[in-house]
């Protein structure tokens, strides 16, 4: 054959291999879609009463700051948002005519009156998740284990003293107040009014009871969201003369006044380590955001994952399992594999199901099953939003695209002859669910 001929016949071979990697097995996608999973990373909201909020959803709710702008699959007119309509609510319409919205909120609100404190496990119900963590500041109604399990907000805990040197952006500032406001109740439920006077008492008087009590309330593990407020480079591990110049700086500024940001930090970089080694002892895992985070000041350099190195290297932290929540979603996908090797490193592709569509979704999701798929999380990040578009609908919009995505790296896998159907499959129960029973010892 002629070379042009020939090149022309490879071409077309390799661009009808990629495009059926990013077509789902039907009858793969089919049994994937019936696996009952284990949702890794919620915001959830609680049942309300009339005329009640909810504000325990989130530590740090992006409502709070200048909004950023949503991609393109976040946004209002996704097509997958007004399935959601139809298969929950009865959505008689292909269109999102105010009027019909308002008959969608009228059905929406009609489920939750005829559920009542059964609306959430009815979301799942419908969602085909069978146990989802719960991202709360604190559970409320309807939100009842062992469906529902509660994972709490510890960043407060490595925030004493006043950060008005790390806070060097409007966010957050804004961010730091409300770790402020959330370790006033910390310290009250410890009984202080406030801080203790020595570094020392408030590991023992306050992390560690604050922590005992998540874990008997039934948390399987806590979460950070470190990259909010800082960058995730927690330092080297502690020695002796750290630990002297953290205790010396506490002790200085716990009753008031402004520390330098490296003594600020340093005084974090100690807390943090301390109160994640406290998880581990007591059996629970840490979750960590890293990568993309909401508004117009997020420092994304900051979020990378391997900033957290040195304290997934560290011995002394060995017996803590770390999930690094959204696997670096954006630019740091591919560092997630890597650090997929050590062997107390979990991740999930949560909020990467809410950022984008399926498609570039099962790149990173084969990626990461091709190195280490033991340690593949699935999960949802839904969270709170107006009424259309509320926790169920966007949990049901990022169920699908996870699902999916899921689905079109496992034919693409199995078109190259990398693993059986049957080993799919077993892949697939794996990210849905296994992993995750593993991990929380779900029984």
């Amino acid at each position: 054959m002629p070379r042009a001929a020939i090149f022309v016949s490879v071409l077309l071979m390799a661009l009808g291999q990629a495009w059926a990697q990013v077509i789902a097995d039907p009858s793969l996608l089919a049994e994937i879609n019936q696996i009952k999973a284990v949702d890794n990373h919620t915001h959830v909201g609680k049942v309300v009463a009339p005329g009640e909020s909810d504000r325990d959803f989130d530590a740090l709710p992006c409502d709070v700051i200048e909004g950023g702008a949503d991609t393109l699959a976040a946004r209002a007119d996704n097509p997958q948002f007004l399935q959601a309509w139809k298969t929950m609510y009865g959505y008689k319409y292909n269109d999102r005519d105010p009027a019909h919205v308002k008959e969608l909120i009228a059905a929406r609100e009609k489920v939750m009156r005829e559920q009542g404190d059964n609306f959430p496990a009815w979301v799942l119900d419908h969602l085909g998740i069978e146990t989802m963590l719960a991202n709360r500041i604190a559970m409320g109604r309807g939100l009842n284990n062992p469906r529902f399990r509660w994972v709490p907000f510890d960043d407060a805990l490595m925030s004493p003293l006043a950060a008005d040197a790390v806070a060097d952006t409007p966010d957050k500032k804004v961010f730091y107040e409300q770790e402020a406001k959330l370790l006033k109740t910390y310290l009250s439920q410890a009984g202080f009014t406030a801080l203790p006077a020595s570094l020392d008492d408030f590991v023992s008087n306050v992390v560690a009871p604050t922590l005992e009590a998540q874990k008997k309330a039934g948390a399987p593990a806590i979460k950070f969201e470190a990259a909010y407020l800082r960058p995730l480079n927690f330092g080297p591990s502690s020695s002796a003369a750290d630990e002297t110049e953290a205790r010396r700086i506490y002790a200085q500024y716990a009753k008031g006044g402004q520390g330098p940001r490296t003594e600020v930090l340093r005084v974090q970089n100690f807390l943090w380590r301390v109160i994640a080694r406290e998880a581990g002892r007591l059996g629970m895992a840490v979750h960590i955001h890293t990568g993309q985070g909401c508004g117009n000041y997020f420092d994304l350099a900051g979020s990378r994952p391997t900033e957290l190195e040195s304290v997934l290297d560290d011995a002394s932290l060995r017996k803590t399992n770390f999930v690094l929540l959204h696997g670096g979603a954006g630019p740091y996908t591919h560092e997630i594999a890597v650090l997929l090797s050590k062997p107390n490193v979990y991740a999930d592709f949560s909020e990467q199901d809410a950022l984008l569509p399926a498609r570039p979704v099962s790149a990173v999701i084969r990626e990461w099953l091709e190195w280490y798929p033991e340690k593949v999380l699935y999960g949802t990040d839904l969270a709170p939003g107006a009424p259309q578009q509320d926790w169920d609908v966007i949990g049901y919009s990022t169920n699908q695209t996870a699902r999916q995505a899921l689905a079109i790296a496992l034919t693409g896998m199995i078109n190259d002859k990398e693993i059986t159907r049957e080993r799919a499959l077993q892949l697939a129960r794996m990210v849905l669910r296994g992993n995750a029973m593993k991990l929380y010892q779900i029984h």
